[in-house]
C-alpha cells in the first residue's frame, strides 16, 4: 500500500510561486526583494540546455562530499532522460531516473535547478514508499539541499513560501 501524499498540491504551489519570484528577478535585473520586512538578495539559479547538462549537473551534486555524508542514496547514480509530454518532471525510484520535459509551451521550464534539486531529493529517499513523496521529510531533504547548493536566500524565500501554502515542514 502506499502513503497518501497529502501536501502535493501545496508544495507544488510553493514551488511555483518561488520559480515566479526568481523569473521575475531575472526578467527585471533586480534580485532583491522584500520577504516579510527584510532584504534578500536572491542568487542565481542555473538553468539548462539538455538532458545532458541536467545529467552533468545531477552527477555533480551527487558527488558533492556533503551530500554524500547527508543522505546514504547520494552513492546511486542517477540517470537523467526526456520525458515526453510537457506537465512535470518526475522521479521514478525503482531505476533511479529523473525524467524531466524538455519543452511546454515553447518554454524548458523544466530545465532549472530548482526543479532538478526537487527531483534528486526524491532519490535521496531512504526508503522509498514508506513516507508520502511530498511530506515533512522530503521537505526538510529539499530546504537542506536548495539551501546547500543554491544558497540559504533561496531556502528562507522557499521555506517561508512552504509555510505561507501551509506545508508541513519536518
Amino acid at each position: 500500500m502506499s502513503v497518501r501524499d497529502g501536501q502535493r498540491a501545496k508544495v507544488y504551489d510553493a514551488e511555483q510561486l518561488v520559480r515566479g519570484v526568481f523569473d521575475r528577478a531575472d526578467e527585471h535585473g533586480n534580485r532583491t526583494v522584500e520577504l516579510y520586512g527584510s532584504q534578500l538578495t536572491l542568487p542565481i539559479e542555473r538553468r539548462f540546455a539538455s538532458v545532458a547538462s541536467v545529467q552533468s549537473y545531477a552527477d555533480k551534486v551527487l558527488a558533492l562530499n556533503w551530500v554524500r555524508a547527508q543522505w546514504d542514496r547520494a552513492s546511486t547514480p542517477v540517470r537523467v532522460r526526456s520525458r515526453a509530454g510537457a506537465s512535470a518532471a518526475h522521479y521514478e525510484s525503482a531505476d533511479a531516473v529523473l525524467a524531466v520535459p524538455l519543452h511546454a509551451g515553447g518554454t524548458a521550464w523544466a530545465l532549472r535547478e530548482l526543479v532538478v534539486l526537487h527531483e534528486l531529493t526524491h532519490h535521496f529517499e531512504p526508503t522509498p514508499g514508506a513516507v508520502a513523496p511530498h511530506g515533512p521529510e522530503f521537505c526538510s531533504r529539499y530546504l537542506e539541499l536548495v539551501d546547500g547548493i543554491i544558497g540559504p536566500e533561496a531556502a528562507l524565500l522557499l521555506r517561508t513560501t512552504m509555510l505561507g501554502c501551509g506545508v508541513r515542514i519536518g
